[in-house]
């Protein structure tokens, strides 16, 4: 087209750009995608709104950020589409910090356009995400005032909310009052009772639901089997896997086989886990694998953990989790040559360990904490209470996990290395700038570690406080 000289408009464009991610977002189709965007500066269609926004949309998918944040606001004109594509961007890329700030903006900055349910589901998410239970009050004061409380995504979002947040019996409620419900408001409950550890109250919604002549999803036996895991019914949730194809014509993807793997896995029953893998007729991808090394470490099974973190060395070579893990798993079985070859790996390859960090919401208001944070105004204070609380903690019988930290230091430096995580810095921050016996939601990037699990459970004992982390 363009060899003929034939002018493209801005229908043209469109559909190049969205040409670029149909075929499962390829790398090599990305270079495409900056050149249209070229062409389109050069042409001065960067003017039209339904343009830019795809174009957001088009590098959103590539997970390019600062691309997609750039072309954003250099957007003269904004409607609610571009605004909801770069809120749900920044929540599906792991970032509901930035969501609910952008969403701030939106609110501040848009005068003749409002948020619409599109928006409104990104952002609870974003409030999922971050357990921010307050911030999520605000929204569904905000959904009800513009009359969004019927569209049904909404409501399955408000359910998943406040469940996440630990107000399961305010997800049900919202459920109880809906007037009908379909697969994706069943899909919420379920899951919400699965995370919580609730396995027979999710079996039982996911045969109600069945029993209502609402057929499950793809979505509703990763739930399920889920909330199978959680519970450790494993019998139960074999049971349901072997259903998925014979009576509702589903058969298992990438997803369902993880969730078999950690049930299997979780329930100390590796071996079979591992057949399970042995016998897949889809290839295992990353997922699959990383659920049997999760496993491997909870049960310190080494032999199976070298199996799946080569394997996950293939298929996530950038990812330096996959090396701490094997690293955690050698340390705890006092391997330390091989913890050292591991940590070794990660130098040679120029690996980087995500950063932990975790959020804690206090007074409306989302605070974040990166490990070793010194620049939060109040870490003297912060310090000095987690210095006291370790010592009192001591006196009835903790025991610090030192064994998490890899690096080869005395036992107090390991000690004040292990203070200084980011759950902990919330947890003493939470404590500080709150009331007594206010709940405490506090939410982090990567996983507790044994260490922060083992003090987790020795605060309540301390303070008349709950304590509520998300994952």
């Amino acid at each position: 087209m363009n060899r003929i000289g034939l002018p493209s408009d801005r229908f043209t464009y469109t559909y190049a750009l969205k040409a670029c991610v149909a075929s499962e977002c390829l790398v090599s189709l990305l270079k495409k995608g900056k050149e249209i965007h070229a062409h389109i500066l050069r042409h001065g269609f960067e003017v039209h709104v339904h343009i830019m926004t795809t174009l957001v949309d088009m590098y959103a998918r590539f997970g390019c950020v600062s691309h997609a944040s750039f072309v954003f606001e250099e957007m003269p004109v904004r409607n609610v589409v571009p605004w909801s594509a770069m809120i749900a961007f920044y929540e599906k890329n792991g970032k509901p910090f930035e969501a609910l700030d952008l969403f701030r903006e939106m609110m501040v900055e848009t005068h003749d356009s409002f948020p619409n349910s599109v928006t409104m589901v990104s952002v609870l998410q974003a409030c999922t995400a971050l357990a921010a239970l307050e911030q999520g009050k605000l929204i569904h004061a905000y959904i009800l005032r513009r009359g969004l409380d019927s569209v049904l995504p909404v409501i399955s979002a408000l359910i998943t909310m406040y469940s996440r947040c630990g107000k399961l019996e305010l997800g049900q409620q919202i459920f109880d009052q809906m007037e009908k419900w379909d697969v994706v408001s069943w899909n919420s409950l379920i899951s919400s009772y699965g995370v919580h550890g609730f396995g027979k109250k999710a079996i039982q919604f996911f045969q109600e639901m069945i029993h209502q002549s609402v057929s499950p999803s793809p979505i509703t036996f990763v739930s399920v089997l889920g909330a199978c895991s959680h519970a450790g019914f494993v019998e139960e949730g074999k049971r349901l896997f072997d259903s998925m194809r014979k009576k509702h014509g589903i058969y298992p993807s990438v997803e369902h086989y993880a969730c078999m793997v950690d049930l299997l896995g979780r329930a100390n029953r590796l071996e079979v886990a591992a057949k399970i893998i042995d016998e897949m007729k889809i290839e295992p991808g990353a997922k699959v694998w990383g659920s049997l090394l999760g496993s491997c470490r909870i049960h310190c099974n080494v032999e199976l953990a070298k199996r799946a973190s080569s394997r996950l060395f293939q298929l996530e070579s950038v990812s330096a989790g996959n090396y701490v893990l094997l690293a955690d798993i050698y340390a705890e079985a006092k391997r330390r040559d091989e913890v050292k070859r591991v940590r070794k790996l990660l130098e040679t390859r120029s690996l980087q360990k995500v950063p932990g960090r975790s959020w804690i919401e206090v007074k409306r208001k989302m605070y974040s904490f990166v490990s070793v944070d010194e620049l939060n105004p109040q870490i003297e204070q912060i310090q000095s209470l987690l210095i006291k609380l370790s010592g009192e903690m001591k006196e009835k019988g903790y025991v610090p996990q030192t064994k998490v930290v890899l690096y080869d230091l005395d036992e107090g430096e390991k000690e004040r290395i292990l203070l200084g995580y980011s759950e902990k810095l919330a947890v003493a921050f939470g404590l500080i700038n709150t009331n007594k016996g206010e709940t405490i939601r506090i939410t982090k990037n990567l996983r507790l570690c044994e260490d922060c699990h083992t003090l987790q459970n020795s605060f309540p004992c301390l303070q008349t406080k709950r304590f509520w982390f998300v994952i």
